[in-house]
């Protein structure tokens, strides 16, 4: 089939695309609670005909076009929501208070399915199979982890993957990635500062872990600026701050929290060392005491494979036109689309959203993030695409 024609029938099916983004918008369920997303994304394959398997990490669901063998080839979308209020004047903002799909995982959800559709029109036609990824937890709950761990890229084995990410940075009807790392290695980061509480009207009978901690907080900034090699990258912030209840007492222990950033495994892990060593010897100054972990899983920066991200320039190029293909720059977000791309070369692509006449402009994790959603059929034909031309470049091999 034309990569055109899978543009224009997807662009003939853009309603259909739309609502279930709109109904994946007004119920978001955050990681791992993604039981309502599941099941419409079941019901949608049901309704296409598409067989599946479902319960895998917790709620994902993965399914299945083509022959059944090799070469196979994956198409994988994210489905969980962020714990921030939606703000947005859109007719079909969130229903569920404090939660809100602010990084676009209703529309990469909805675009799979609309690739599905666009695939099952032509499942004869596919030299292989196309596997179908719907996963949980990819904001902060590692879901990408957990649906490798638990095979959805065996029997048969999976020889490359694509994801997309909607990006405000890039007008509707563009595209932008790059050969090698794009995404960060990111890692969560959590500090206790323990001192001696007291009243605060007697400070010299207690010791003071506020104090203490507004000091490595200004510390640790001196990581990057003074630590780090100018032309390297990482990411040092501290975001939360939890400490004391009353305006009298001087409390016992303060909390911070927040993130450390890397393009590199190794770099990250010399970030995390020299964040505990650093907390550790100002809090002892201060006759404090510090705790310094690192929850969690901590993400593998996300890297693509320069024969993947060729292929994909060369029908996008065809679909959008060549300038609206772009090489950008890494960025220090972090992906768990990373921990397949451990395993099998992929690529992993921003779809532009902007759009300022439909105010289209804020960026992830806003509670104003909106999405254009003329982009949406763009990024169905996208994926579909990308199956077919990866299945025919592995055939040929």
């Amino acid at each position: 089939m034309p990569y055109q024609q899978f543009l224009a029938d997807a662009r003939s099916q853009s309603s259909w695309i739309v609502d279930i983004r709109r109904q994946l918008h007004r119920f978001p369920e955050v990681m791992y609670e993604e039981m309502k997303t599941s099941q419409l994304v079941r019901d949608t394959l049901d309704e296409l005909g598409i067989s599946y398997q479902s319960g895998i990490a917790e709620t994902g669901v993965v399914a299945t076009l083509g022959t059944g063998e090799s070469p196979c080839v994956a198409l994988r979308a994210d489905m969980d929501a962020l714990p921030i209020h939606e703000e947005t004047d859109v007719p079909f903002r969130s229903e569920v208070d404090g939660k809100m799909h602010a990084c676009g995982h209703d529309c990469h959800t909805a675009m799979l399915l609309g690739a599905a559709k666009l695939l099952r029109e032509c499942e004869s036609e596919l030299p292989g199979t196309v596997r179908f990824l719907f996963q949980p937890a990819e904001e902060g709950g590692a879901g990408g982890k957990r649906m490798r761990d638990e095979g959805v890229l065996e029997n048969p084995n999976v020889e490359r993957i694509f994801g997309l990410h909607v990006w405000p940075p890039l007008p509707t009807g563009t595209i932008g990635s790059r050969t090698g790392t794009f995404l960060a290695a990111a890692g969560e980061l959590k500090i206790t500062i323990h001192g001696k509480g007291g009243h605060a009207a007697k400070p010299h009978y207690c010791v003071d872990p506020v104090v203490a901690s507004a000091k490595v907080i200004t510390e640790l900034q001196t990581i990057i600026s003074r630590n780090l090699d100018p032309l390297d990258s990482g990411v040092v912030s501290i975001t939360a701050i939890h400490g004391g209840e009353a305006y009298n007492v001087i409390p016992e222990t303060v909390q911070l929290s927040g993130t450390i950033r890397a393009l590199t495994m190794e770099r990250l892990q010399w970030l995390q060392d020299r964040v505990r060593s650093l907390t550790t010897q100002v809090a002892a100054a201060n006759e404090c005491e510090a705790t310094v972990d690192f929850p969690g899983n901590a993400y593998p920066p996300t890297v693509n494979d320069g024969g993947v991200w060729d292929s994909v320039q060369e029908f996008a190029g065809e679909l959008l036109g060549r300038d609206a293909v772009h090489e950008v720059p890494p960025v220090m977000g972090g992906e768990d689309f990373a921990f397949y791309t451990e395993q099998v070369p992929g690529c992993f692509v921003a779809l532009g959203i902007r759009n300022e006449e439909a105010g289209c402009t804020h960026n992830v994790h806003h509670p104003l993030f909106k999405v254009d959603e003329d982009a949406l059929p763009i990024g169905s034909a996208l994926h579909a695409c990308f199956a077919v031309q990866a299945l025919r470049d592995l055939s040929d091999a």
